[in-house]
């Protein structure tokens, strides 16, 4: 069953390998060695975007003068979540640098990466709200519910960061700073008291936190694609509105999807390795270098929705205009004032 602990030994050996040597194991395990090496200014880069993006994005969503729609409210948690993320990412980097030496003690072990598994089920829990709620505005739209209420949807948002740190009690339970031996390193990582645990964690994660809410909505999507598809701009009130919203939320479900289904992935086939229905050299370090890059292209999200709210979000591009544009006006009235009190000094 592969670990954090497995990743490290595997850098370790990694270091240790020579590339000469005929060993296929040999050979992937300087891949091993090679993805680590790139770790650190990868998750770097999409720290930096992430952060100035999805500060932006709240900037707008804060500080609009139009009141939040039920929609809003869900994508704004969905970005306080990606900067949350953005801010714990470069104590990874940093820590991957050092050999996955962990410098910051104990209590930031657990935060930050509780903090990062919070951002992945939070992340989802959004994105099927907001699905849901565009599955009612365009499929039942005489059909009012409290879910598309903006105050309803701030309490639906703050039960789903409750629920969110709910899920991720074992990585605040477990995750520890223990000294690993053989890669000779004081490495942040997880110790379950047993190691069905994790093969447990891993099935709960898989089925509640990624197929039951990928059942939702793919279903709210096949519907809201299909009412679109019958009913042309216009016919129904306020559809050009509704449309140009559902397109943004359907372009952060498909980039969602893709750069987390194979995490997902990744995580099936670990619990699997458990029951022994795959084992060996090369396999284990495949599954080490997957679990990697899965991960990272998981973490990458984050960093991409921004841009997704301003190619895709036409209203979003508005409000960021009429934010911005009132702030710079507000700016130049006050110099003007300050200026016209100065002349008649």
């Amino acid at each position: 069953m592969h670990s954090d602990t497995a990743l490290i030994l595997g850098f370790q050996m990694a270091m240790n390998a020579s590339i000469s040597e005929s060993d296929t194991c040999n050979y992937t395990a300087t891949l091993v060695l090679l993805m680590s090496s790139l770790q650190p200014p990868y998750l770097g880069v999409i720290s930096i975007v992430g952060f100035l993006g999805n500060s932006f994005v709240m900037a707008v969503f804060c500080l609009q003068r139009k009141n939040c729609t039920a929609a809003d409210v869900y994508l704004g948690n969905m970005a306080a979540a990606d900067l949350v993320m953005m801010t714990c990412l470069p104590f990874w980097a940093f820590t991957i640098a050092r050999g996955h030496q962990w410098v910051f003690g104990e209590v930031l072990c657990k935060l930050v990466n509780v903090a990062i598994y919070m951002n992945y089920i939070c992340s989802i829990l959004f994105l099927t709200l907001v699905s849901l709620d565009r599955y009612l505005a365009l499929v039942k739209p005489m059909s009012p519910s409290r879910l598309r209420r903006p105050l309803w949807a701030k309490r639906i948002c703050l039960g789903t960061w409750m629920l969110g740190f709910l899920f991720s009690m074992p990585v605040l339970l477990f995750r520890t700073v223990r000294y690993v031996q053989n890669a000779e390193v004081d490495a942040c990582i997880l110790v379950y008291p047993h190691l069905s645990w994790r093969v447990q964690h891993n099935i709960f994660i898989n089925v509640f936190g990624f197929i039951i809410p990928v059942m939702v909505l793919s279903y709210c999507t096949c519907h809201i694609v299909a009412v679109l598809s019958k009913n042309p701009v216009g016919v129904l009130p306020g559809m050009r509105t509704e449309r140009r919203a559902t397109h943004l939320v359907l372009a952060v479900m498909a980039v969602f999807l893709f750069c987390w289904t194979p995490h997902q992935v990744m995580r099936f086939l670990d619990t699997l390795e458990y029951f022994q229905i795959t084992s060996g050299c090369i396999w284990g370090y495949v599954l080490d270098l997957g679990i990697q890059l899965s991960t990272y292209l998981a973490y990458s999200n984050s960093a991409v929705n921004p841009f997704l709210f301003a190619v895709v979000g036409r209203h979003f591009r508005r409000r960021a205009k009429e934010v911005f544009y009132f702030k710079c006006s507000v700016k130049r009235l006050v110099t003007a004032v300050a200026v016209v009190k100065a002349l008649h000094k």
